[in-house]
Protein backbone atom coordinates (compact mmCIF):
# COMPACT_ATOMS: atom_id res chain seq x y z
CA UNK A 1 0.00 0.00 0.00
CA UNK A 2 2.70 2.20 0.91
CA UNK A 3 4.70 1.36 -2.03
CA UNK A 4 1.46 1.96 -4.49
CA UNK A 5 1.21 5.54 -2.52
CA UNK A 6 4.34 6.30 -2.84
CA UNK A 7 4.95 5.63 -6.40
CA UNK A 8 1.92 7.39 -7.15
CA UNK A 9 2.72 10.67 -5.55
CA UNK A 10 6.49 10.47 -7.26
CA UNK A 11 4.78 9.51 -10.41
CA UNK A 12 2.29 12.77 -9.94
CA UNK A 13 4.96 15.14 -8.90
CA UNK A 14 6.92 14.06 -12.50
CA UNK A 15 3.84 15.22 -14.45
CA UNK A 16 2.77 18.29 -12.54
CA UNK A 17 6.29 19.87 -13.14
CA UNK A 18 6.37 20.36 -16.90
CA UNK A 19 2.63 21.56 -16.32
CA UNK A 20 3.61 24.19 -13.30
CA UNK A 21 6.82 25.41 -16.11
CA UNK A 22 4.18 26.03 -18.63
CA UNK A 23 2.18 27.87 -16.67
CA UNK A 24 4.73 30.44 -15.90
CA UNK A 25 6.14 30.57 -19.17
CA UNK A 26 2.34 31.41 -20.02
CA UNK A 27 2.09 33.95 -17.66
CA UNK A 28 5.42 35.65 -18.11
CA UNK A 29 4.35 35.77 -21.57
CA UNK A 30 0.93 37.48 -20.95
CA UNK A 31 2.81 40.21 -17.93
CA UNK A 32 5.11 41.13 -20.69
CA UNK A 33 7.95 38.79 -19.62
CA UNK A 34 9.32 38.00 -16.92
CA UNK A 35 13.01 38.60 -14.99
CA UNK A 36 14.46 42.23 -14.89
CA UNK A 37 13.28 43.29 -18.68
CA UNK A 38 9.19 42.92 -17.47
CA UNK A 39 9.51 46.18 -16.17
CA UNK A 40 11.00 48.40 -18.71
CA UNK A 41 8.52 46.97 -21.11
CA UNK A 42 5.55 47.62 -18.57
CA UNK A 43 6.77 51.44 -18.44
CA UNK A 44 6.95 51.71 -21.88
CA UNK A 45 3.19 50.19 -22.49
CA UNK A 46 2.18 52.90 -19.98
CA UNK A 47 3.61 55.43 -21.33
CA UNK A 48 2.17 54.61 -24.81
CA UNK A 49 -1.51 54.35 -23.15
CA UNK A 50 -1.33 57.90 -21.29
CA UNK A 51 -0.16 59.59 -24.61
CA UNK A 52 -3.00 57.72 -26.94
CA UNK A 53 -5.27 58.73 -23.50
CA UNK A 54 -3.96 62.73 -23.97
CA UNK A 55 -4.65 62.50 -27.56
CA UNK A 56 -8.19 61.44 -27.00
CA UNK A 57 -8.80 64.56 -24.69
CA UNK A 58 -7.21 66.54 -27.16
CA UNK A 59 -9.60 65.35 -29.86
CA UNK A 60 -12.67 64.89 -27.63
CA UNK A 61 -12.01 68.46 -26.83
CA UNK A 62 -11.74 69.27 -30.37
CA UNK A 63 -15.34 68.06 -30.88
CA UNK A 64 -16.54 69.73 -28.41
CA UNK A 65 -15.32 72.76 -29.30
CA UNK A 66 -17.08 72.10 -33.15
CA UNK A 67 -20.66 73.26 -32.07
CA UNK A 68 -19.38 76.48 -31.11
CA UNK A 69 -17.21 77.17 -33.94
CA UNK A 70 -20.04 76.15 -36.12
CA UNK A 71 -22.59 78.47 -34.78
CA UNK A 72 -19.83 81.53 -35.37
CA UNK A 73 -19.14 80.23 -38.58
CA UNK A 74 -23.12 80.47 -39.52
CA UNK A 75 -23.67 83.88 -37.70
CA UNK A 76 -21.20 85.09 -40.13
CA UNK A 77 -22.36 83.57 -43.40
CA UNK A 78 -25.07 85.21 -42.12
CA UNK A 79 -23.96 88.82 -41.35
CA UNK A 80 -22.27 88.60 -44.94
CA UNK A 81 -25.54 87.58 -46.52
CA UNK A 82 -27.38 90.65 -45.15
CA UNK A 83 -24.75 93.16 -45.79
CA UNK A 84 -25.20 91.82 -49.68
CA UNK A 85 -28.92 92.73 -49.25
CA UNK A 86 -28.39 96.17 -47.88
CA UNK A 87 -25.76 96.85 -50.80
CA UNK A 88 -28.18 95.81 -53.04
CA UNK A 89 -31.43 97.86 -51.21
CA UNK A 90 -28.85 100.80 -51.13
CA UNK A 91 -28.41 100.65 -54.96
CA UNK A 92 -31.98 100.51 -55.65
CA UNK A 93 -31.96 103.81 -54.74
CA UNK A 94 -29.06 105.35 -56.42
CA UNK A 95 -29.04 108.18 -59.08
CA UNK A 96 -27.25 106.35 -61.30
CA UNK A 97 -29.53 103.93 -63.92
CA UNK A 98 -26.70 102.01 -64.76
CA UNK A 99 -26.55 100.90 -60.97
CA UNK A 100 -29.92 100.72 -60.28
CA UNK A 101 -30.44 98.13 -63.57
CA UNK A 102 -27.88 96.62 -62.12
CA UNK A 103 -29.26 96.09 -58.86
CA UNK A 104 -32.69 94.92 -59.74
CA UNK A 105 -30.64 92.31 -61.86
CA UNK A 106 -29.32 91.28 -58.41
CA UNK A 107 -32.53 91.31 -56.94
CA UNK A 108 -33.85 88.93 -59.69
CA UNK A 109 -30.88 86.41 -58.81
CA UNK A 110 -31.25 86.59 -55.28
CA UNK A 111 -34.64 85.60 -55.14
CA UNK A 112 -34.98 83.19 -57.64
CA UNK A 113 -34.62 80.50 -55.26
CA UNK A 114 -34.64 82.49 -51.66
CA UNK A 115 -37.75 83.05 -49.90
CA UNK A 116 -35.58 84.10 -46.92
CA UNK A 117 -33.93 86.97 -49.36
CA UNK A 118 -37.82 88.11 -50.62
CA UNK A 119 -38.79 88.91 -47.24
CA UNK A 120 -35.59 90.57 -46.38
CA UNK A 121 -35.71 92.50 -49.46
CA UNK A 122 -39.21 93.91 -48.98
CA UNK A 123 -38.21 94.84 -45.46
CA UNK A 124 -35.12 96.39 -46.76
CA UNK A 125 -37.22 98.81 -49.30
CA UNK A 126 -36.75 97.07 -52.35
CA UNK A 127 -40.37 97.16 -54.06
CA UNK A 128 -40.75 100.72 -54.24
CA UNK A 129 -37.73 102.10 -56.36
CA UNK A 130 -38.32 98.76 -58.39
CA UNK A 131 -41.95 99.88 -59.58
CA UNK A 132 -40.64 103.71 -60.23
CA UNK A 133 -38.12 101.22 -62.92
CA UNK A 134 -41.29 100.46 -64.95
CA UNK A 135 -41.79 104.06 -66.14
CA UNK A 136 -41.57 103.46 -70.05
CA UNK A 137 -39.70 106.60 -70.80
CA UNK A 138 -36.22 105.96 -68.98
CA UNK A 139 -35.19 103.04 -71.55
CA UNK A 140 -36.71 103.17 -74.68
CA UNK A 141 -34.62 99.71 -75.39
CA UNK A 142 -36.76 98.60 -72.51
CA UNK A 143 -34.06 96.20 -71.03
CA UNK A 144 -34.76 98.38 -67.42
CA UNK A 145 -38.36 97.35 -67.07
CA UNK A 146 -38.29 94.27 -68.59
CA UNK A 147 -34.87 93.59 -64.92
CA UNK A 148 -37.62 95.20 -62.60
CA UNK A 149 -40.57 93.34 -64.16
CA UNK A 150 -38.96 90.11 -63.21
CA UNK A 151 -37.29 91.28 -60.25
CA UNK A 152 -41.02 91.73 -59.43
CA UNK A 153 -41.83 88.43 -60.16
CA UNK A 154 -39.63 86.54 -58.24
CA UNK A 155 -40.21 88.87 -54.88
CA UNK A 156 -43.96 88.07 -55.09
CA UNK A 157 -43.32 83.93 -55.41
CA UNK A 158 -44.86 82.22 -52.37
CA UNK A 159 -44.93 85.78 -50.62
CA UNK A 160 -49.11 87.28 -49.72
CA UNK A 161 -47.11 90.44 -48.18
CA UNK A 162 -44.87 90.95 -50.91
CA UNK A 163 -48.01 90.51 -53.53
CA UNK A 164 -49.57 93.24 -51.36
CA UNK A 165 -46.97 95.64 -51.08
CA UNK A 166 -46.63 95.36 -55.04
CA UNK A 167 -49.99 96.11 -56.26
CA UNK A 168 -50.04 99.08 -53.29
CA UNK A 169 -47.21 100.72 -54.35
CA UNK A 170 -49.08 101.18 -58.03
CA UNK A 171 -46.96 98.26 -59.61
CA UNK A 172 -50.71 97.07 -61.54
CA UNK A 173 -51.19 100.62 -63.38
CA UNK A 174 -47.32 101.02 -64.58
CA UNK A 175 -47.31 97.52 -65.96
CA UNK A 176 -50.79 98.36 -68.03
CA UNK A 177 -49.29 101.81 -68.54
CA UNK A 178 -46.16 99.99 -70.10
CA UNK A 179 -47.75 97.18 -72.58
CA UNK A 180 -49.97 100.44 -74.08
CA UNK A 181 -46.86 102.02 -74.95
CA UNK A 182 -45.77 99.38 -76.81
CA UNK A 183 -48.67 99.56 -79.88
CA UNK A 184 -46.19 101.20 -81.94
CA UNK A 185 -43.64 98.99 -81.54
CA UNK A 186 -44.42 95.27 -80.05
CA UNK A 187 -41.95 93.99 -77.74
CA UNK A 188 -42.95 90.30 -76.71
CA UNK A 189 -40.78 90.03 -73.43
CA UNK A 190 -42.57 92.68 -71.67
CA UNK A 191 -45.94 91.47 -72.32
CA UNK A 192 -44.85 87.64 -71.38
CA UNK A 193 -43.00 89.42 -68.32
CA UNK A 194 -46.53 91.82 -67.63
CA UNK A 195 -49.03 88.66 -67.79
CA UNK A 196 -46.58 86.69 -65.56
CA UNK A 197 -46.68 89.29 -63.02
CA UNK A 198 -50.73 89.64 -62.74
CA UNK A 199 -51.07 85.77 -62.74
CA UNK A 200 -49.04 85.92 -59.59
CA UNK A 201 -50.44 88.70 -58.36
CA UNK A 202 -54.01 87.83 -58.83
CA UNK A 203 -53.69 84.74 -57.19
CA UNK A 204 -54.19 87.00 -53.66
CA UNK A 205 -57.62 87.73 -52.70
CA UNK A 206 -57.44 90.86 -51.59
CA UNK A 207 -55.55 91.93 -55.03
CA UNK A 208 -58.30 90.86 -57.56
CA UNK A 209 -60.62 93.75 -57.28
CA UNK A 210 -57.89 96.09 -57.56
CA UNK A 211 -56.78 94.19 -61.48
CA UNK A 212 -59.95 93.64 -62.10
CA UNK A 213 -60.84 97.21 -62.24
CA UNK A 214 -57.61 98.46 -63.50
CA UNK A 215 -58.18 97.15 -66.53
CA UNK A 216 -56.18 94.28 -67.11
CA UNK A 217 -58.88 91.91 -67.95
CA UNK A 218 -59.09 92.99 -71.68
CA UNK A 219 -55.70 93.25 -72.25
CA UNK A 220 -54.98 89.67 -70.76
CA UNK A 221 -58.52 88.78 -73.20
CA UNK A 222 -56.36 90.41 -75.86
CA UNK A 223 -53.28 88.75 -75.42
CA UNK A 224 -55.44 85.28 -75.06
CA UNK A 225 -56.53 86.36 -78.61
CA UNK A 226 -53.98 87.15 -80.55
CA UNK A 227 -52.09 85.05 -83.17
CA UNK A 228 -48.93 86.47 -84.53
CA UNK A 229 -45.52 85.50 -83.17
CA UNK A 230 -45.50 88.25 -80.49
CA UNK A 231 -47.45 86.45 -77.79
CA UNK A 232 -46.01 83.14 -77.07
CA UNK A 233 -47.90 80.30 -75.88
CA UNK A 234 -46.80 80.33 -72.53
CA UNK A 235 -47.81 84.19 -72.51
CA UNK A 236 -51.23 83.00 -73.29
CA UNK A 237 -51.90 79.63 -70.74
CA UNK A 238 -50.38 82.38 -68.10
CA UNK A 239 -53.27 84.78 -69.40
CA UNK A 240 -55.64 82.12 -69.09
CA UNK A 241 -54.36 81.23 -65.86
CA UNK A 242 -54.68 84.97 -64.54
CA UNK A 243 -58.38 85.35 -66.12
CA UNK A 244 -59.56 82.48 -63.64
CA UNK A 245 -58.33 83.74 -60.76
CA UNK A 246 -59.76 87.34 -60.98
CA UNK A 247 -63.28 85.13 -61.95
CA UNK A 248 -62.92 83.83 -58.75
CA UNK A 249 -64.74 87.26 -57.79
CA UNK A 250 -68.02 87.67 -58.62
CA UNK A 251 -67.25 91.37 -59.30
CA UNK A 252 -65.12 90.93 -61.81
CA UNK A 253 -67.08 88.25 -63.99
CA UNK A 254 -69.09 91.46 -65.30
CA UNK A 255 -66.19 92.57 -66.50
CA UNK A 256 -65.04 89.53 -68.08
CA UNK A 257 -68.54 90.02 -69.90
CA UNK A 258 -67.77 93.02 -71.42
CA UNK A 259 -65.36 91.39 -73.85
CA UNK A 260 -66.09 88.46 -76.42
CA UNK A 261 -64.06 86.20 -74.08
CA UNK A 262 -67.31 83.99 -73.65
CA UNK A 263 -67.07 82.59 -77.30
CA UNK A 264 -63.70 82.04 -77.53
CA UNK A 265 -63.68 79.76 -74.54
CA UNK A 266 -66.72 77.86 -75.53
CA UNK A 267 -65.20 77.36 -78.88
CA UNK A 268 -61.61 76.46 -77.98
CA UNK A 269 -62.80 73.62 -75.81
CA UNK A 270 -61.00 70.38 -77.24
CA UNK A 271 -57.38 71.31 -76.55
CA UNK A 272 -57.06 68.81 -73.14
CA UNK A 273 -54.71 70.76 -71.64
CA UNK A 274 -56.52 74.12 -71.16
CA UNK A 275 -59.44 72.65 -71.17
CA UNK A 276 -60.42 72.01 -67.75
CA UNK A 277 -58.81 75.47 -66.98
CA UNK A 278 -61.64 77.01 -69.59
CA UNK A 279 -63.80 75.07 -67.94
CA UNK A 280 -62.94 76.49 -64.34
CA UNK A 281 -63.48 79.74 -65.91
CA UNK A 282 -66.97 79.20 -67.52
CA UNK A 283 -68.32 77.40 -64.16
CA UNK A 284 -67.26 81.27 -62.71
CA UNK A 285 -69.19 82.85 -65.33
CA UNK A 286 -72.57 80.62 -65.07
CA UNK A 287 -73.05 81.53 -62.12
CA UNK A 288 -74.22 84.95 -62.82
CA UNK A 289 -77.63 85.09 -65.31
CA UNK A 290 -75.96 87.19 -67.97
CA UNK A 291 -73.14 84.77 -67.70
CA UNK A 292 -75.32 82.39 -68.63
CA UNK A 293 -77.09 83.80 -71.36
CA UNK A 294 -74.06 84.46 -72.74
CA UNK A 295 -72.41 80.68 -72.73
CA UNK A 296 -76.19 80.07 -74.61
CA UNK A 297 -76.07 82.50 -77.32
CA UNK A 298 -73.07 80.60 -78.10
CA UNK A 299 -73.68 78.46 -81.51
CA UNK A 300 -73.05 75.27 -80.70
CA UNK A 301 -72.46 76.05 -77.40
CA UNK A 302 -74.34 72.57 -75.89
CA UNK A 303 -73.03 70.14 -78.23
CA UNK A 304 -69.79 71.25 -77.11
CA UNK A 305 -70.61 70.90 -73.55
CA UNK A 306 -72.47 67.74 -73.94
CA UNK A 307 -69.45 66.29 -75.84
CA UNK A 308 -67.51 67.36 -73.00
CA UNK A 309 -69.09 64.58 -70.67
CA UNK A 310 -68.44 61.90 -73.13
CA UNK A 311 -64.33 62.52 -72.17
CA UNK A 312 -63.58 59.71 -70.03
CA UNK A 313 -59.75 60.59 -69.69
CA UNK A 314 -60.48 63.46 -68.68
CA UNK A 315 -63.01 63.23 -65.32
CA UNK A 316 -62.00 66.81 -63.89
CA UNK A 317 -63.27 68.15 -67.56
CA UNK A 318 -66.73 65.78 -67.04
CA UNK A 319 -67.48 67.36 -63.74
CA UNK A 320 -66.87 70.74 -64.30
CA UNK A 321 -68.91 70.40 -67.88
CA UNK A 322 -71.57 68.83 -65.98
CA UNK A 323 -71.38 71.17 -63.01
CA UNK A 324 -72.26 73.89 -66.05
CA UNK A 325 -75.19 72.08 -67.55
CA UNK A 326 -77.23 71.61 -64.38
CA UNK A 327 -76.88 75.21 -63.47
CA UNK A 328 -78.10 76.21 -66.92
CA UNK A 329 -80.65 73.59 -66.77
CA UNK A 330 -82.38 74.26 -63.80
CA UNK A 331 -82.21 78.10 -64.46
CA UNK A 332 -83.91 77.61 -68.25
CA UNK A 333 -86.42 75.69 -70.06
CA UNK A 334 -85.04 76.44 -73.18
CA UNK A 335 -81.59 75.51 -72.32
CA UNK A 336 -82.88 71.96 -70.85
CA UNK A 337 -84.44 71.49 -74.38
CA UNK A 338 -81.34 72.41 -75.97
CA UNK A 339 -79.36 70.11 -74.01
CA UNK A 340 -82.08 67.46 -75.12
CA UNK A 341 -81.45 67.82 -78.99
CA UNK A 342 -77.86 67.79 -78.39
CA UNK A 343 -78.09 64.04 -76.88
CA UNK A 344 -77.27 64.98 -73.43
CA UNK A 345 -79.56 62.04 -71.79
CA UNK A 346 -77.52 59.10 -72.85
CA UNK A 347 -74.64 60.94 -71.98
CA UNK A 348 -75.68 61.29 -68.64
CA UNK A 349 -76.95 57.79 -68.36
CA UNK A 350 -73.41 56.49 -69.35
CA UNK A 351 -71.65 59.37 -66.75
CA UNK A 352 -73.86 57.46 -64.24
CA UNK A 353 -72.23 54.50 -64.76
CA UNK A 354 -68.54 55.34 -65.13
CA UNK A 355 -68.16 58.52 -64.22
CA UNK A 356 -66.45 59.50 -60.89
CA UNK A 357 -68.67 59.76 -57.54
CA UNK A 358 -68.95 63.43 -57.84
CA UNK A 359 -69.78 63.35 -61.68
CA UNK A 360 -72.28 60.51 -61.23
CA UNK A 361 -74.34 62.34 -58.40
CA UNK A 362 -74.87 65.34 -61.06
CA UNK A 363 -75.69 63.42 -64.17
CA UNK A 364 -78.21 61.67 -61.50
CA UNK A 365 -79.47 65.18 -60.47
CA UNK A 366 -79.55 66.37 -63.78
CA UNK A 367 -81.91 63.69 -65.40
CA UNK A 368 -83.79 64.12 -62.71
CA UNK A 369 -84.44 67.49 -63.45
CA UNK A 370 -85.09 66.14 -67.09
CA UNK A 371 -87.36 63.78 -65.81
CA UNK A 372 -89.29 66.32 -63.53
CA UNK A 373 -89.19 68.58 -66.96
CA UNK A 374 -90.76 65.98 -68.92
CA UNK A 375 -93.45 65.58 -66.49
CA UNK A 376 -94.62 68.42 -66.39
CA UNK A 377 -94.79 68.78 -70.26
CA UNK A 378 -97.09 65.71 -69.77
CA UNK A 379 -99.02 67.39 -67.43
CA UNK A 380 -99.85 70.68 -69.01
CA UNK A 381 -100.35 68.97 -72.50
CA UNK A 382 -102.65 65.83 -71.62
CA UNK A 383 -106.01 67.46 -71.19
CA UNK A 384 -106.32 68.05 -75.06
CA UNK A 385 -109.19 70.91 -75.46
CA UNK A 386 -110.96 70.26 -72.03
CA UNK A 387 -111.50 73.13 -70.09
CA UNK A 388 -109.69 71.67 -66.50
CA UNK A 389 -107.26 70.10 -68.25
CA UNK A 390 -106.57 66.51 -67.23
CA UNK A 391 -103.23 66.14 -64.29
CA UNK A 392 -101.09 63.28 -65.11
CA UNK A 393 -100.16 60.86 -62.65
CA UNK A 394 -97.26 60.85 -60.46
CA UNK A 395 -93.86 60.21 -61.43
CA UNK A 396 -92.81 58.62 -58.40
CA UNK A 397 -93.44 55.30 -57.72
CA UNK A 398 -94.41 54.28 -61.83
CA UNK A 399 -93.20 51.21 -63.07
CA UNK A 400 -91.82 53.20 -66.13
CA UNK A 401 -87.90 53.11 -67.33
CA UNK A 402 -86.58 56.57 -67.28
CA UNK A 403 -86.14 55.74 -71.56
CA UNK A 404 -89.80 55.05 -71.75
CA UNK A 405 -90.52 58.44 -69.67
CA UNK A 406 -88.64 60.84 -71.84
CA UNK A 407 -90.57 59.03 -74.36
CA UNK A 408 -87.84 57.56 -76.85
CA UNK A 409 -89.82 55.89 -78.47
CA UNK A 410 -92.20 58.31 -79.66
CA UNK A 411 -89.30 60.50 -80.67
CA UNK A 412 -87.88 57.66 -83.24
CA UNK A 413 -90.25 58.16 -85.76
CA UNK A 414 -89.05 61.90 -85.79
CA UNK A 415 -85.18 61.48 -85.29
CA UNK A 416 -82.96 61.51 -88.62
CA UNK A 417 -81.17 58.54 -89.83
CA UNK A 418 -77.99 60.30 -87.90
CA UNK A 419 -79.68 60.60 -84.51
CA UNK A 420 -81.00 57.21 -84.55
CA UNK A 421 -77.09 55.97 -85.69
CA UNK A 422 -75.85 58.07 -83.07
CA UNK A 423 -78.37 56.92 -80.23
CA UNK A 424 -77.39 53.28 -81.54
CA UNK A 425 -73.68 53.89 -81.13
CA UNK A 426 -73.96 55.53 -77.47
CA UNK A 427 -76.14 52.26 -76.68
CA UNK A 428 -73.40 49.48 -77.55
CA UNK A 429 -70.66 51.83 -75.84
CA UNK A 430 -73.23 51.44 -72.60
CA UNK A 431 -73.27 47.36 -73.34
CA UNK A 432 -69.28 47.00 -73.76
CA UNK A 433 -68.92 49.26 -70.98
CA UNK A 434 -71.24 46.99 -69.06
CA UNK A 435 -69.51 44.11 -69.90
CA UNK A 436 -65.88 45.46 -68.86
CA UNK A 437 -67.60 46.32 -65.44
CA UNK A 438 -68.72 42.23 -64.95
CA UNK A 439 -65.38 41.41 -66.32
CA UNK A 440 -63.73 43.17 -63.50
CA UNK A 441 -66.21 42.10 -60.86
CA UNK A 442 -65.24 38.43 -61.98
CA UNK A 443 -68.85 37.45 -62.61
CA UNK A 444 -69.50 34.34 -64.61
CA UNK A 445 -69.32 35.26 -68.69
CA UNK A 446 -72.68 34.68 -68.96
CA UNK A 447 -74.07 37.23 -66.65
CA UNK A 448 -76.86 39.30 -67.96
CA UNK A 449 -77.81 42.16 -65.79
CA UNK A 450 -81.15 41.46 -64.77
CA UNK A 451 -84.31 44.43 -65.62
CA UNK A 452 -84.36 45.12 -61.98
CA UNK A 453 -80.63 46.04 -61.91
CA UNK A 454 -81.34 48.25 -65.39
CA UNK A 455 -84.28 50.00 -64.26
CA UNK A 456 -81.84 50.78 -60.93
CA UNK A 457 -79.24 51.68 -62.85
CA UNK A 458 -81.31 54.19 -65.30
CA UNK A 459 -83.24 55.61 -62.74
CA UNK A 460 -81.82 58.68 -60.36
CA UNK A 461 -81.76 58.69 -56.98
CA UNK A 462 -79.80 61.90 -55.89
CA UNK A 463 -81.97 63.98 -54.37
CA UNK A 464 -79.79 66.86 -53.13
CA UNK A 465 -76.81 67.92 -55.26
CA UNK A 466 -74.86 70.32 -53.51
CA UNK A 467 -73.49 72.02 -56.44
Amino acid sequence: MVKCGGGRDSNSVALDRPLKLWSLIIDSVRCGGGGGGGGIQGDSRRREEGAKSQAGSEKLSEILKQPEWWENEEVRRKEEALGGLKSVAQNLQGESMAAVVEAATEVRRLTKDDPQARTTLALLGAIPPLVALLDGGQDPTFNSQITALYALLNLAIGNDANKSAIVKAGAVHKMLKLVRSLDGAPNRAVAEAVVANFLGLSALDSNKPIIGSSGAIPFLVETLQKFDENVGSLAKTDSLRALYNLSILALNVYTLLETDLVPYLVNNLGDMEPSEIILSILSNVVAVSEGRRRIGAVPDAFPILVDVLNWTDSPGCQEKATYILIVMAHKSYGDRRAMIDAGIVLSLLELTLLGTPLAQKRASRMLECLRADKGKQVSSGGGGGGGGGAVSAPLIGTSLSMESELSFGDEDEMMSQEKKAVKQLVQQSLHSNMKRMVKRANLPHDFVPSDHLKSLTLSSTSKSLPF
